[in-house]
């Protein structure tokens, strides 16, 4: 990546930021959604963890320790699954056409796209993290373990906005690609660690949640909040979290300039 392109890159950056300082009603939502989540879905079994085996299957002193790790990542998953649609909306408007006009690298437009992406899934994560706090879950690593489980979710944020970028060059109408990834987002969810361990999955789901690249963002981040600095864990998930980044964002980059010529 050379300095002109990463300035490019900025600019595109620059604009979804705005796009999305105007749009209260969406940041007003993307607040309400992971508080509701953390109230309801963290709450509704707390009694679990009273069960010896149970408690010893989730690791965590509460399902609310156990459940946090994974509404930040599902906050950071929807957040970035329906990315795409701003290159359709872009393509719609007619202001994609404007932005291949100008003298501007083809590939700063999915990756400024997609660090916008990944900065609204981060400020989201903070909003959680600062909320999980004021209902009593205790980070385990403090607030430099944050800062790590939050570079993990802006990579899983560059990887899954990647998808959808690709997918939206290809789709082109927004019903197609809200089919598709919806249809993608709610299976590659539940066969995940995120809501339940991998220990009360059957053989067969567990091994397909070994694999999932949500997994490997969650686990990571469980592992800094709720039992600390265990780097095996920890630098695993993160190497995953990276290559999956890096991967999609040449996948997407790749797609981008082949569709549009």
């Amino acid at each position: 990546m050379n300095g002109i392109m990463l300035v490019d890159a900025y600019y595109v950056y620059w604009r979804e930021m705005k796009r999305l300082s105007r749009q209260k009603t969406r940041i007003v939502m993307s607040v309400i959604q992971p508080v509701v989540w953390l109230v309801l879905m963290g709450n509704m079994m707390t009694g679990l963890t009273n069960n010896p085996f149970a408690a010893r299957m989730i690791g965590a002193d509460s399902y609310l320790d156990f459940m946090t790790p994974g509404i930040m990542i599902m906050s950071a998953l929807f957040g970035s699954v329906f990315g795409g649609v701003s290159i359709i909306w872009d393509r719609q408007t007619g202001f994609l056409n404007k932005m291949l006009a100008a003298p501007i690298s083809r590939t700063a437009i999915p990756l400024g796209k997609m660090a916008g992406i990944a900065s609204q899934a981060a400020l989201q994560v903070i909003v959680i993290g600062i909320i999980a706090l004021l209902l009593g879950v205790e980070f385990a690593t403090g607030p430099a373990g944050f800062l790590l489980a939050l570079v993990i979710i802006i990579l899983f944020s560059f990887g899954v906005s990647g998808i959808s970028l690709s997918l939206a060059t290809i789709l082109k109408t927004h019903e197609s690609l809200f089919a598709v990834m919806n249809f993608v987002t709610l299976p590659m969810m539940f066969a995940s660690n995120a809501i339940f361990p991998k220990a009360a999955m059957p053989s067969w789901l567990e091994l397909i949640a070994t694999y999932n690249p949500l997994s490997h963002a969650v686990t990571p981040i469980r592992t800094l909040i709720v039992q600390g600095w265990v780097w095996d864990r920890i630098i695993n998930g993160l190497v995953v979290m990276a290559l999956f980044a890096l991967v999609m964002i040449i996948v997407s980059s790749r797609q981008f300039k082949r569709s549009v010529g």
